[in-house]
């Protein structure tokens, strides 16, 4: 097998399987298409292994070895036609390949080249704007991939006898960072490689960093009208407040108050500082009953250090939180709206 590049996990996202494909690299998309009894990743889970590397992962281990070493022969082919063009294999994570988990997973593999760049293409086009993918692959190597946009409210994999249909969710967290500090810059490396889109507002522009030091996640809005960034952030966003300005956060915190769809909002600060907001935020007009809405202090709990890298580790865990709740009451329920987040209390 070539050697590869281990040295960064880089996250799977289709911009790079574009540019990868449209640059003519060899590349194949390994997607697992089911999974019985224990297994490492979920059904429809994506990576991308390349010649001398890979975008994603599912799970690590023999069965990502066995993954990439099944792609390296498809690359390796002479031409992607029959078995080098695309592969389903079951492969069961017992003794043979030393892994405990106990499950079986089946995987799909496909050499991807110019014939797939239109659906590549319109997979990064509906990641971009938010809304849901949906492919179907077929058994048949020489059958091209089928793929739409839509706006499916859950992600999975249905397999059957012609081959499977997956549908892609864009990445679930849209985070609103209000603050460019030092707390502010620590979040944004939190935030690099996890499935999320964050807007990071600042009205000094000279506080970001330079666009090459931006991770590819992250959008900056330089504005001195940042209460419409939040007004425009879309159902379901994540508001974290830390400006370098407590009459703005006021501000910014009683426009957030304003709606009633988001998933999470946090507050940078003391329970003193809470206390504050409170009150003036009453004397605003914002609803007592919705207060517990807020999260100030923010972070999950037993965490004191207040260095920036520990308070960011602290806040993106808390968010972690937020989302598995969003994600279980998505599965339990029929409406995709978000339910505000309350910090937990002691019984």
């Amino acid at each position: 097998m070539t050697a590869m590049d281990h040295t960064q996990l880089r996250p799977f996202r289709f911009a790079d399987v574009l540019a990868t494909v449209q640059a003519g690299q060899p590349c194949v998309l390994v997607t697992v298409t089911e999974v019985l009894g224990s297994a490492p990743r979920e059904p429809g889970t994506l990576m991308l292994v390349c010649t001398d590397g890979f975008f994603g992962t599912i799970g690590g281990g023999h069965l990502e070895w066995r993954a990439m070493e099944i792609a390296q022969a498809m690359m390796s082919a002479p031409e992607a036609s029959g078995d080098a063009r695309r592969q389903f294999v079951r492969i069961p994570l017992g003794p043979a390949l030393g892994q405990c988990c106990g499950g079986v997973v089946r995987l799909a593999l496909e050499r991807l080249d110019a014939r797939d760049v239109d659906w590549i293409a319109l997979a990064d086009d509906a990641m971009r704007q938010r809304r849901s993918l949906r492919r179907f692959v077929s058994i048949d190597p020489t059958t091209p991939v089928e793929a739409s946009i839509g706006d499916a409210a859950a992600a999975g994999v249905a397999l059957d006898a012609s081959g499977f249909t997956q549908t892609v969710l864009p990445p679930d967290m849209s985070i609103v960072l209000c603050g460019a500090g030092h707390v502010g810059h620590a979040i944004v490396r939190a935030l690099a490689h996890l499935p999320c889109r964050v807007t990071w507002v600042d009205e000094r522009d000279a506080m970001f960093p330079f666009p090459t030091e931006v991770p590819p996640n992250v959008v900056i809005e330089s504005t001195d009208t940042p209460e419409a960034v939040i007004d425009h952030a879309p159902a379901g966003s994540y508001f974290l407040v830390m400006t370098h300005n407590h009459a703005l956060d006021l501000a910014l915190c009683e426009r957030i108050m304003r709606r009633t769809d988001f998933a999470y909002f946090g507050l940078i600060g003391s329970k003193t500082k809470r206390a504050r907001f409170e009150h003036r935020m009453v004397e605003h007009g914002v609803d007592p009953a919705r207060l517990p809405e807020m999260v100030c202090p923010i972070g999950v709990a037993g965490i004191v250090d207040k260095a920036p890298d520990i308070i960011a580790v602290s806040v993106v865990a808390q968010l972690l939180q937020v989302r598995e709740l969003q994600q279980h009451a998505l599965t339990s329920a029929s409406s995709g709206a978000a339910v505000p987040y309350r910090v937990p209390t002691s019984a």
